[in-house]
């Protein structure tokens, strides 16, 4: 029986890509605290990544490799590789590890900027190593969505897809009717009927050569720390905002750009660097756009002053 145009279609994508799709085995080492001292234990799990390039350097989740005492890579054909950690990034929930073999499959990245929603995706993953391909097709829901890592920093266009992501699959290709690769897989909302994120591959490029060059993604830093609080309908009249919610600055960092700038607890935060600062997102936002060492104007509520002070980046602090 001849398959029909969707299944053809889905099927050649897959095995287009489906060769460099491998299992991540991780083991954690660590010790559990008991009445007789500290017992030495192991934690084994499995997620998924894709080989993309021939030198043997492999996309997954940051997540997945976060803490590892040894990784090891089951490729489709069989082979079982030790692995290596090149650089991970935990305000992308991306990681790079690497790989030494001969005559590596490698998968076609594509573009993640030309999505549109309703175009069909297929989820794949490989948690089961030498074994067949994990798969399941969609459409993109959404693009352009944010999701917080597990840092607090917000991850920008993200894609939503109903493509449903199994056990394992994190970590795996998210690819294109023409099985390239435009997202890497990356959660899944728990109790939320088929709703699937992945991280667009136009930034997984970015983060990858970055953690390729240097072992890690360097981000401008403030030292401040923030919630959304309510505020005060006095104050809201008299700064003329269009919100009764901002970012209200909780403590400030020792010797950070944020101290040398002169920002204190309570101030609101109204703008970084000419854009305008209405929650904590935007402030995220903002302060990727700004490099490492670069001066930035923040606009400051305090009371009924609006200060204008500018001081100098440094950067953010690893992620243990």
């Amino acid at each position: 029986m001849a398959e029909d145009a969707y299944s053809q279609t889905v099927m050649q994508a897959v095995e287009k890509v489906a060769p460099a799709v491998v299992r991540v085995n991780v083991t954690r080492g660590g010790g559990l605290r008991t009445w007789w001292g500290v017992v030495p234990f192991q934690q084994e799990g499995a997620a998924s990544g894709v080989i993309i390039s021939s030198d043997g350097h492999i996309l997954t989740n940051s997540h997945v490799v976060h803490g590892f005492s040894e990784l090891e890579v089951f490729l489709p054909d069989g082979r079982v590789l030790p692995a290596k950690l090149v650089g991970d990034d935990a305000d992308t929930d991306l990681a790079v590890i690497d790989v030494e073999g001969e005559n590596l499959p490698v998968a076609e990245l594509g573009d993640s900027d030309t999505l549109k929603p309703g175009q069909l995706v297929i989820a794949i993953g490989n948690s089961l190593g030498a074994l067949q391909a994990s798969v399941t097709a969609g459409v993109v829901s959404a693009v352009g969505r944010s999701l917080p890592s597990r840092t607090g920093r917000t991850i920008e266009n993200i894609i939503q897809t109903d493509a449903a992501l199994n056990p394992g699959n994190s970590g795996g290709p998210l690819v294109d009717a023409q099985g390239k690769v435009v997202g890497i897989n990356t959660a899944i909302i728990l109790f939320a009927q088929g709703i699937s994120f992945a991280i667009p591959i136009n930034t997984a490029k970015w983060v990858a050569e970055l953690l390729t060059k240097e072992g890690k993604v360097r981000r401008a830093y403030l030292g401040l720390a923030v919630q959304l609080a309510g505020l005060n309908p006095r104050f809201v009249k008299h700064h003329n905002l269009s919100s009764e919610v901002g970012v209200m600055v909780r403590g400030v960092g020792r010797g950070t750009g944020a101290e040398k700038a002169g920002i204190q607890p309570g101030d609101i935060i109204a703008g970084l660097d000419g854009q305008t600062v209405k929650s904590v997102d935007d402030l995220h936002r903002a302060l990727s756009k700004v490099k490492v060492g670069q001066e930035v104007e923040l606009i400051v509520l305090r009371d009924e002053d609006r200060l204008k002070l500018k001081t100098r980046t440094g950067e953010s602090p690893a992620v243990e």
